[in-house]
């Protein structure tokens, strides 16, 4: 619950910011986007090329998703006024299914390795 709240508020305060409303960065949904999804991408390559603990890289990745997920919903389905695409919420959900298709069919998953 703490980090789904506090990753939502951290995505809309990154998010959001203009001259009516200026608490915030300001980089609306898509420059949030690619902060958040640039940091998740950080975080796999850290955990591709150095020996920092798992757990913590995952739970690094577990927290970065929650205010990358919550700009993106909005990126979708915010009025383009507001910076958004004003997908419908049947538009919106057929966008994230089809990506999430094409992340199964992307990363198949492998049986892990059995020790002798």
């Amino acid at each position: 619950m703490f980090s789904q709240t506090l990753g939502t508020a951290l995505g809309d305060w990154v998010a959001d910011g203009t001259d009516e409303s200026p608490a915030g960065l300001g980089l609306g949904y898509g420059g949030a986007a690619i902060i958040f999804g640039g940091l998740l991408a950080l975080t796999y390559v850290l955990y591709r090329v150095t020996g920092i603990s798992r757990v913590a890289l995952f739970w690094a990745a577990f927290i970065l998703t929650r205010p990358l997920g919550a700009v993106l919903g909005d990126l979708l389905d915010k009025p383009v006024a507001s910076g958004g695409l004003a997908l419908s919420r049947y538009g919106a959900s057929a966008v994230l299914v089809v990506v999430v298709v094409i992340c199964l069919s992307l990363f198949k998953q492998r049986p892990a390795a059995q020790a002798h």
